[in-house]
């Protein structure tokens, strides 16, 4: 006779991670977006399925990199920058971002954890009567996606419209839900391989990028070394890495 289980032979399950406050909740949650924005860095293999936070990330862009630099800062997990330079007649920088081994998991937790509870706090509110205080953090998690997704993913400009190409699903269902946060009409239309967000020009387009501008600079950062050779991409000289600073509100 098979004995029944008793309440006590039942795995536990896992303890929730505590919420993230809100100020750093918004910082992790925008360095969240900026990763979903970009492709898998060019070391891992083709064949490579890709993580949900790798300890690596690339820009082609180096006010991208700066801000996430900036933020991860402030999260208090450092990182290294590196610049590769490529091309022949028409020059570019990629800017890769490692986080050292042993910050690996911090930086996994404090991304995903970041991304759950922002989408979830952007995509479910605020409600009706929810205070000043978590409307502004509402209204904050919106423009950290918005800034994202113009920094670090594919612009779509046109005459009549500012759009962003992005082939994260959710990340574009997180910009429709903020632009209207932000009282901005938003156009989602799917393409081959992405998905393409998109704002009227005039009114609605200087509203989204009032709201997704850079904050002042909190102090100047070091250029990373780079190290260049003819032809394709070189390997760059690895870049200081970044001592964490002292959480500041923002």
């Amino acid at each position: 006779m098979t004995r029944e289980p008793a309440l006590l032979d039942r795995p536990h399950t896992p303890t929730p991670p505590a919420p993230l406050g809100w100020l750093t909740l918004g910082d992790a949650f925008e360095a969240a977006c900026l990763q979903r924005c970009t492709p898998p860095p060019t070391a891992a293999r083709p064949s490579a399925a890709r993580a949900e936070h790798t300890p690596a990330v690339e820009f082609n862009r180096e006010d991208a990199a700066q801000r996430m630099r900036q933020l991860l800062a402030r999260l208090d997990i450092p990182v290294t920058h590196e610049v590769a330079v490529g091309g022949l007649r028409r020059r570019y920088e990629l800017h890769r971002l490692w986080v050292p081994r042993e910050h690996q998991g911090a930086y996994a937790r404090m991304l995903d954890a970041g991304w759950r509870q922002g989408r979830r706090e952007l995509l479910g509110g605020p409600l009706p009567g929810a205070s000043p205080a978590r409307r502004r953090l509402v209204t904050r998690l919106a423009e950290a996606a918005w800034r994202s997704a113009l920094l670090a993913a594919g612009r779509h400009v046109r005459r009549h419209i500012l759009g962003v190409r992005l082939t994260d699903r959710e990340l574009a269902a997180v910009l429709i839900r903020g632009a209207a946060v932000l009282d901005v009409p938003a156009r989602l239309r799917p393409g081959t391989g992405c998905f393409l967000v998109s704002v009227a020009d005039g009114p609605d387009r200087q509203r989204i990028l009032r709201s997704a501008a850079l904050e002042p600079a909190r102090g100047p950062m070091a250029v990373p070394a780079t190290a260049t050779t003819r032809g394709g991409i070189s390997a760059s000289a690895r870049g200081a890495v970044v001592t964490p600073a002292r959480r500041t509100a923002c």
